[in-house]
Parts: C-alpha cells; sequence; structure tokens
C-alpha cells in the first residue's frame, strides 16, 4: 500500500503502486497507539476496515476558498468511508473532497462527509468520514489482493 508523507496536491503525480513513504514519526506514534488500545473481537463497525496509512487532504466545503487544506492521516479505509488522525478538530456533519492516494498509485478526489473528529491524545484528535458514494477501489477483498 502507497504511504506519503506530505499533503497531496494534483499537480503532484501520485507515488507509483509499492512505493511506500514513511509517515512522520509522530504519526506513527499515535496511530499504533491507537490500534494498541483496541480490544481483539470488540467491532461496532457494520463492515470491516482494512489497515491503510497515507497522509491525504481535505477541503471542506465550508472553507474558505484561499484556505490550505486540511492535513489527515489515513488509519483504515473500507468502500463506505475511513478513519485518520489529524492535528485539527474539524467540525462534525460538514462535507468536503478528500484528495487520497488509492491502491493502484492514483491521486484520486472524493466527496465525503464527517462523522467523527474528537480528542486522541494532546493536540491530535481521530475521527471518521464516510465517502458520499462507495468507493469500490477500498474494499478490504480488493486491497488484500493488491498486497
Amino acid at each position: 500500500m502507497p504511504v506519503m508523507s506530505e499533503p497531496l496536491s494534483l499537480d503532484t503525480p501520485a507515488a507509483p503502486a509499492g512505493v511506500q513513504k514513511p509517515l512522520p514519526p509522530e504519526v506513527e506514534f499515535i496511530l499504533s497507539a491507537l490500534e494498541a488500545g483496541e480490544y481483539p473481537g470488540t467491532q461496532r463497525r457494520g463492515t470491516r476496515r482494512s489497515r491503510y496509512r497515507v497522509a491525504a487532504s481535505l477541503t471542506l466545503f465550508s472553507d474558505n476558498p484561499q484556505a490550505p487544506p486540511w492535513t489527515l492521516y489515513v488509519r483504515d479505509v473500507n468502500a463506505n468511508g475511513y478513519g485518520f488522525v489529524t492535528r485539527h478538530r474539524l467540525r462534525l456533519g460538514y462535507g468536503g473532497i478528500l484528495t487520497i492516494t488509492d491502491p493502484h498509485g492514483r491521486t484520486t478526489r472524493i466527496d465525503c462527509t464527517l462523522l467523527r473528529c474528537r480528542e486522541a491524545a494532546a493536540g491530535w484528535f481521530e475521527g471518521s468520514m464516510y465517502f458520499n458514494r462507495d468507493q469500490a477501489v477500498f474494499d478490504p477483498e480488493v486491497l488484500k489482493a493488491l498486497s
């Protein structure tokens, strides 16, 4: 799976599939701590997510047009949505466009809506967004076949 450490830009080609750039160490630490805190066998989601570590950017429809996009670090994904961590407290219920590298190494833009964003550690927030339309490329079975 691709792992990127910088916000994405549509002007910059995505890394080829299989090329991995490490996330910042602080992000890896936060993601590892969240994973360690999960209880095995406890799953509230209706569908499972696959681990997927990339940096992504989010532009909310409510943002000022000149505002830079928010940087998110994706932790897991499925065809319906994704979990992430960020340095920013985002407002619930807001919609926007996620720019993310898909499993094939292509930069893609997806309409999504913020479902949850809560403080996970000092200065870090974890949350989830759902895709406004299913994204088959992030289905766990598709990701499993690509790995």
